[in-house]
């Protein structure tokens, strides 16, 4: 238990940034103007929700530009 206490202050940032990331790219899949590769918005913000650092691959190959 003490040595999760003790990486706590390390994890919470990167956990903090995964979520806010996760956030973003859901907002921006949603936005009326957005075109998203395969064209289904709903299957991408299951990507960027569900699995872990999934909007990673939705900033790499998801936005169709």
């Amino acid at each position: 238990m003490e040595e999760i206490l003790n990486l706590l202050p390390l994890l919470l940032p990167i956990v903090l940034i995964d979520f806010i990331l996760r956030i973003y790219c859901v907002i921006d899949i949603f936005k009326v103007d957005r075109v998203v590769k395969g064209g289904n918005k709903i299957i991408w913000a299951l990507v960027c929700g569900l699995i872990n650092f999934g909007w990673v691959v939705y900033l790499i190959i998801g936005k169709d530009e």
